[in-house]
């Protein structure tokens, strides 16, 4: 079996460009289940969003970057999340997810190369569709965190998605609602919700990937 510190964009590649792959099942995994039907009506359509799921080369192995945010009155203050935000009118999916990773983290968008995508996932508490883009810097990005937005720049190695000691569950309240949420615990940190789903999708299109090895 591969060295999972071996993990390289060849792998990732190999991991988008799966076909037939159940997106919807591999993001479940690690979905939250919210104990009161219908928790979050809303009529509105959903407002549209994109994030950056930013893999480098640190020390030799593949990286990717979380950020917390700053606590402030949000619905997700505080959380662990990728860099990202609301799309506006005339931007692509992948150029918001560029620009608001240059506004939060100072990563120049020149520098990033898109290698692709994963599955749009729904956030009932705050009604967005968030698409997730996957990109790649051919260096360690030098973080310059926009500190009203950022609390805290979170580098994780790629292969901890692997670790299932690293899994977890747990009964919370959250948003007043009885949860029961799934998470990786990534030094410290609880990754739950929409952030660990999006790590899901990628983290069973690389077994799948590898497994063909």
């Amino acid at each position: 079996m591969l060295d999972l510190a071996l993990l390289s964009l060849v792998h990732v590649q190999q991991a988008l460009g799966l076909p037939d792959f159940d997106t919807a099942a591999a993001q479940r995994r690690m979905m939250p289940t919210v104990r009161v039907p219908q928790a979050f009506p809303t009529s509105a359509a959903p407002k549209q969003a994109a994030v950056l799921l930013l893999l480098y080369e640190r020390e030799a192995e593949l990286h990717f970057v979380l950020t917390r945010r700053a606590e402030h009155t949000g619905v997700h203050s505080g959380q662990i999340s990728f860099p990202g935000g609301r799309r506006e009118a005339d931007e692509s999916y992948i150029q918001t997810a560029l620009r608001e990773t240059h506004e939060e983290l100072g990563v120049l968008p020149e520098s990033v190369q898109v290698l692709g995508a994963l599955a749009q996932l729904y956030i009932p508490p705050s009604n967005y569709l968030v698409q997730p883009i996957v990109g790649t810097c051919a260096a360690q990005p030098h973080w310059r965190p926009k500190h009203d937005e950022v609390a805290e720049v979170i580098e994780v190695p790629l292969r901890l998605l692997f670790d299932d000691t690293l899994k977890g569950a747990e009964e919370t309240m959250r948003y007043g609602l009885p949860f029961r949420i799934v998470y990786y615990d990534l030094f410290g940190h609880k990754v739950w919700g929409a952030t660990a789903s999006i790590l899901s999708e990628l983290e069973m299109r690389l077994r799948t990937a590898l497994s063909n090895f």
